[in-house]
């Protein structure tokens, strides 16, 4: 809803701030008295085109500024969400725009500067409005199936067609991107196989190469090992090694030490060194047989080695990845053996999915004609007193390309006169029976639309009397589920307001003024008697306000 607009230096107006309530508002005043100007104002606020000759006469810019709540659930701040636009309260949307007297303009959500074209998509969820010169709203085709649906009130319908279509097209991207593979595997066939079997020959294991890598390096450090650990054992044992020397002199000792004490201990610590010697000998032949290295089997674990490395390098990925690689080569060859049947069931899967989509649509598409039909009477009914007896209101649906919202187009079309033709809206009515087509759709339509503020342009234009009426109750039911802003010559339309705004021009400026009760009674009197307001019209206009 609309609780206030700002303007400021535009055209005929100095300064003028407004404030808004729920319910009908209409705004009244004398010919050139500035209404337009108002709209204009806020047409540049919700993204409209801005031009320079806008700004007042001798000041360097214009500005306004249109403040709006929301409920929770609004379209309007999921866009601003999308666009990391904070809110200053909960639901609460102020959208400003400057003009420059150059030209150059500005535009501004909750303080944020964004593009003229954000700032239109989201006036265009804040406000409708009918008018004859107005391309939006219920006279833009490319909302109206939205409308319908809203108004056919099939959530759940739409979500199935949304979903099934989902589910066809995806189906088909998984034939697609089979075929293409197919296709690919079969231009490769030849290297397919080759490389398959190289691999299968190969049969490499995950983990191999840090195996045979460790392996390799154990079988390395054996053989140094083994090199020194025969050297000591040439020091050791051997024809000059250290126990044969003494196993030499322990002999001699034997022979001379008989008799002597010194020598007989000296015979007993060679024996004693020749034990330790032995078990020097006996450590070093153990440790010598664990680091016995076969020259060929170090060969073998190189090669291996070496083997899967130049098997990674040819298909440039690491040789750990080479398992892997070996299934899917042999994957990618079965499936080229059984494509065939793979695709069949693929393709049939996507028909699958078609046939479900399609029943889905269908029954979208006759939800739609049932609503239709519905909307068409609803509108019929609301004609006559609007004084367009004449004239005949169709739904159109036709066939479309089908899309995640169906297989549809819906458009509005109307025939003005007996016997004439169906058209689009915007193209058949003229500008005051548009606006009345545009409120009896509203009021068919009820909640249909998610913009909650409605601003009628002279909805009453070349009409009176009883049809004045019959706009204003209607004007009056629609305000009752969103806020309407009507701008009126009539004074039937007038006194079905629940706030009254009168624009007022007096030296060169337009200002706008809230009208309590009594002042009403004396704007709507001026509406009915012109210049001079008589007791008649007074009691007329009191008359009006009581109805």
């Amino acid at each position: 809803m609309l609780v206030q607009l700002s303007i400021r230096d535009l055209v005929l107006i100095e300064r003028v701030a407004l404030d808004f309530g729920p319910g009908l508002s209409v705004l009244t005043g004398e010919t050139g008295a500035g209404k337009s100007i108002l709209l204009d104002g806020l047409n540049l606020a919700l993204g409209e085109r801005a031009d320079a000759g806008l700004v007042r006469k001798g000041t360097p810019q214009a500005s306004v500024t249109a403040e709006f709540h929301v409920p929770q659930d609004h379209p309007a701040l999921a866009l601003l969400a999308e666009h990391d636009i904070p809110l200053d309260e909960p639901g609460q949307i102020t959208l400003r725009r400057t003009l420059k007297a150059d030209g150059g303009s500005r535009a501004h959500v909750n303080d944020t500067a964004v593009s003229a074209g954000l700032l239109r998509q989201l006036g265009g969820l804040l406000v409708e409005i009918h008018g004859q010169h107005d391309e939006r709203g219920l006279l833009n085709p490319r909302g109206h199936m939205a409308l319908l649906d809203a108004y056919a009130a099939h959530p759940d319908l739409l979500a199935e067609v949304a979903g099934a279509h989902a589910g066809w097209k995806a189906a088909g991207s998984a034939r697609a991107a089979a075929e293409a593979r197919m296709e690919a595997d079969a231009r490769d066939r030849d290297w397919l196989e080759h490389a398959s079997a190289e691999l299968k020959a190969l049969k490499p294991q995950p983990g191999e190469e840090a195996e045979l890598s460790e392996t390799r390096a154990a079988m390395q450090k054996g053989a140094k090992l083994a090199d020194s650990l025969d050297q000591i054992d040439g020091l050791v044992s051997g024809g000059e090694g250290a126990l044969s020397q003494l196993r030499q002199a322990a002999r001699r000792l034997e022979r001379i030490a008989a008799d002597d004490h010194e020598l007989q201990a000296a015979l007993e610590a060679v024996d004693r060194a020749l034990v330790e010697g032995d078990q020097l000998e006996s450590s070093l032949a153990s440790v010598r047989s664990r680091f016995l290295v076969s020259p060929d089997a170090l060969e073998a674990a190189e090669a291996r080695l070496f083997e899967l490395r130049a098997m990674a390098r040819k298909h440039r990925v690491e040789v750990e990845a080479l398992p892997t690689l070996a299934e899917e080569l042999a994957a990618r060859l079965t499936a080229l053996e059984n494509a065939g049947h793979g695709l069949q069931q693929l393709q049939a899967a996507e028909s699958r999915a078609l046939a479900t989509f399609e029943d889905a649509a269908r029954r979208l598409s006759a939800a739609r004609a049932a609503a239709a039909k519905r909307l068409d009477s609803a509108v019929a009914a609301e004609l006559p007193a609007l004084k367009l007896e004449s004239a005949r209101f169709r739904t159109r649906l036709t066939p479309t390309p089908p899309g995640e919202t169906g297989a549809d187009q819906v458009q509005f079309e109307v025939a003005t006169n007996a016997g004439s033709d169906f058209g689009p809206l915007i193209r058949i009515a003229s500008g005051g029976e548009l606006s009345r087509f545009t409120l009896a759709l509203k009021v068919a339509l009820a909640s249909a639309g998610a913009a909650g503020t409605l601003i009628f342009d002279e909805i009453d234009r070349g009409v009176g009397g009883a049809t004045a009426n019959a706009i204003g109750n209607r004007l009056a039911r629609v305000a009752e589920g969103a806020q309407v802003l009507v701008v009126t010559h009539s004074p039937q339309v007038a006194a079905t307001g629940a706030h009254h705004f009168r624009i007022l021009k007096a030296g060169g400026s337009t200002s706008v003024v809230p009208l309590a009760k009594a002042e009403r009674t004396d704007e709507i009197a001026r509406m009915l008697s012109g210049a001079e307001v008589t007791a008649e019209a007074r009691a007329q206009a009191e008359r009006l306000l009581g109805a």
